[in-house]
């Protein structure tokens, strides 16, 4: 039971090492953008919820 459980462990730590070695720190740029769809997207979803709970509160 402990054996696979360190077994598990190690093979996350190597996975996990693996993608901090592939993945880079984005640019400037790229992380305006990400922030920009990232509020819109919050934004669209806000409005869907805002929308639903006013047709909730007409109907009653």
């Amino acid at each position: 039971m402990i054996k696979k459980l360190l077994i598990k462990f190690k093979t996350f730590i190597i996975e996990s090492r693996r993608v901090f070695q592939i993945t880079k720190k984005p640019s400037k740029q790229e992380f305006q953008t990400i922030v920009k769809v990232t509020a819109i997207g919050a934004a669209i979803i806000g409005l869907i919820g805002f929308i639903i709970q006013i047709g909730f509160i007409l109907i009653k």
